[in-house]
């Protein structure tokens, strides 16, 4: 287990903040016994529950080019055929991997491929499961031609909470099935939008591992 590189500078200035504080309510605040010790351990959850959030768990992954891995931890919220609007402009098969605050929040490459299209948009911060968050959303548009063929495009999407979308990716780059494309500080949600004839190798509702758990087979 390491932090993840996204939250050391938060994480540092996190812990002095907590420090200073708690040193002041003991330098200046000596009568209230009481509420300091609940300051103290109060700050102590708080750190760890920070901490927990930008944990970087080492996974045991695999490669191969006409399967999907997840994308992110989480959970499958969404499995059905819709319009995609942005880039293919006709029928796909959508998956969607909801996050919550407690999951990992690194984001991977689904497949290996070389990136043919990439795109920011700003835009809201409605509740990751909201229907329109998909396309109103502050979110990143990733499409690669995988090795096996067939376009996929996949979608960070800030939430309620989550309100800063890091990339590591670029039109032209050779990406790797695994490894990182990117952090949502905070909880949110990652798209896939597939073929219509992909084989979905998962369930509404299964909570699901990044780089490790196959989520759909494509057609070759």
């Amino acid at each position: 287990m390491k932090v993840h590189k996204e939250g050391r500078r938060i994480l540092f200035v996190t812990i002095l903040v907590l420090l200073a504080l708690n040193l002041a309510l003991y330098q200046f605040n000596r009568g209230a016994v009481l509420f300091n010790r609940i300051f103290a351990g109060v700050s102590v959850v708080a750190f760890l529950a920070l901490l927990q959030f930008f944990r970087s768990p080492f996974r045991h992954l695999f490669t191969h080019e006409d399967l999907l891995l997840a994308p992110a931890d989480g959970k499958v919220v969404v499995i059905e055929d819709v319009y995609e609007p942005e880039y293919f402009e006709d029928m796909r098969k959508q998956i969607s991997v909801f996050m919550s605050p407690i999951n990992v929040h690194v984001t991977r490459n689904p497949i290996s491929g070389m990136v043919k299209y990439f795109k920011y948009h700003p835009g809201n911060y409605l509740v990751a499961w909201h229907p329109k968050s998909s396309t109103q959303n502050e979110r990143t548009t990733v499409v690669v031609a995988s090795d096996a063929g067939p376009l996929v495009l996949f979608r960070q999407i800030a939430g309620a909470m989550a309100r800063r979308i890091v990339w590591y990716v670029n039109e032209g780059d050779e990406v790797n099935q695994g490894e990182e494309f990117g952090f949502i500080k905070f909880g949110s949600r990652v798209d896939l939008f597939v073929p219509i004839d992909a084989d979905v190798k998962v369930e509404l509702g299964q909570k699901v591992k990044g780089g490790e758990t196959v989520i759909c087979q494509l057609k070759v």
